[in-house]
């Protein structure tokens, strides 16, 4: 009698203490075919638009000013490729922030986050000025040029070792360092416009000196193509070189590179130094080949947003260039559609952000699946 209320009460506290799987549970997927990932990436990109449609007609409706998605949309394209000026504008804008993005891939590559791809790139821009300022008068062009391009060069690549090297020697926290370093850049040119504009308006007007030159009629055409080649030598370095695989095992374990011999220092510091000197490309591409000036908002946010076109690209260059016109395209389009259908220019960033809400939350789906839990066996999403 006593064995049996025993076994009957270890029965009911094994009930009560039994552990019931899970509703669901999340699970990194060990790949996925690339037309199924394709498929969930182009899938969120309509369901984005979808919901941007939805909330304009909310938004306009209240405004009173109600307007059709379709026209929204099509304001949005016309913002981006309206004309040849727009076109050449829209693709030289992808080109110079592709540049950019080209720039701080390999750098996270390796996992060191270098967040001050905008300050190396106003330094290389500041070279370019100083250039086109002091030796443009002096020497003919096909002289200066070339010293414009190595300077520009030199001072990204310095730039960024600074807190390359300090992260090799000291392990400083190169998130800190780098974004701080922007700022540095930012005030170095106020200082420069400062002494250049005595009157203190703090705008320095066009240089007409050293100009990159003009091929076939378009201004625009040179960035493109030294952002071409740029992206194909990136390409080849990441993939097929020593360096680029030094870079990956770094990235993937320092332990790991160290036991097998890699210098896990000269990697950081020569991996940062190639990462400033495309930024100073940029620099120069944006003051000499584009703006004919420079000020603190040269390059336009462009260090930080590379962080997200080269994240969404799984930092492979020749998948770049769609990121970086995804982007430029909605930025571009979206400032349109909120001059021409005189919204307030905050519509603008709305839309934008709910396309990259969800191309962003996408890859949560490429990169995990959820099993739901079910009777037999799981149900897989």
């Amino acid at each position: 009698m006593n064995n049996s209320a025993t076994n009957d009460k270890n029965i009911k506290d094994q009930k009560q203490h039994k552990v019931h799987d899970p509703l669901f549970q999340i699970v990194k997927r060990d790949g996925m075919e690339w037309y199924k990932a394709l498929g969930i990436r182009l899938g969120a990109i309509l369901i984005a638009l979808v919901v941007c449609a939805l909330v304009l007609v909310l938004l306009t409706n209240m405004l009173g000013t109600p307007y059709n998605p379709i026209k929204i949309y099509k304001t949005m394209f016309d913002g981006a490729f309206g004309s040849a000026r727009k076109t050449w504008v829209t693709m030289q804008d992808v080109a110079m922030l592709l540049c950019v993005s080209l720039a701080v891939t390999p750098a996270f590559k390796m996992k060191f986050w270098n967040i001050g791809a905008e300050g190396q790139t106003l330094i290389g821009g500041l070279c370019a000025a100083i250039c086109m300022r002091y030796l443009g008068p002096a020497l003919p062009d096909f002289l200066t040029i070339p010293i414009m391009a190595v300077a520009c060069i030199i001072s990204g690549a310095l730039w960024a070792i600074i807190p390359a090297f300090f992260k090799a020697k000291f392990n400083t926290n190169e998130t800190l360092f780098t974004l701080m370093l922007n700022y540095v850049a930012m005030q170095i040119i106020r200082i420069f416009i400062a002494i250049w504009v005595p009157t203190g308006s703090g705008v320095l007007s066009r240089i007409d000196n050293a100009h990159l030159p003009i091929l076939f009629g378009q201004k625009q055409l040179l960035n493109i193509l030294v952002v071409a080649i740029l992206t194909v030598i990136m390409y080849i370095y990441m993939r097929y070189s020593k360096q680029g695989y030094e870079i990956s095992v770094v990235g993937e374990s320092e332990n790991t590179a160290k036991y097998i011999g890699i210098n896990v220092k000269k990697v950081i510091i020569r991996t940062m130094a190639i990462s400033g000197a495309v930024c100073g490309i940029a620099g120069l591409l944006l003051v000499a080949g584009r703006d004919y000036t420079v000020s603190a908002a040269t390059a336009g946010g462009m260090g930080f947003t590379a962080i997200m076109v080269s994240w969404l690209a799984k930092f492979n260059p020749f998948v770049m260039p769609l990121t970086s016109f995804l982007i430029v395209f909605l930025e571009r389009g979206a400032s349109e559609m909120a001059s021409r259908l005189r919204l307030n220019e905050s519509i603008s960033d709305v839309v934008t952000g709910i396309i990259i809400f969800f191309i962003i939350g996408c890859e949560f789906f490429v990169n995990y699946k959820i099993l739901f839990r079910h009777s037999k066996h799981n149900k897989e999403v």
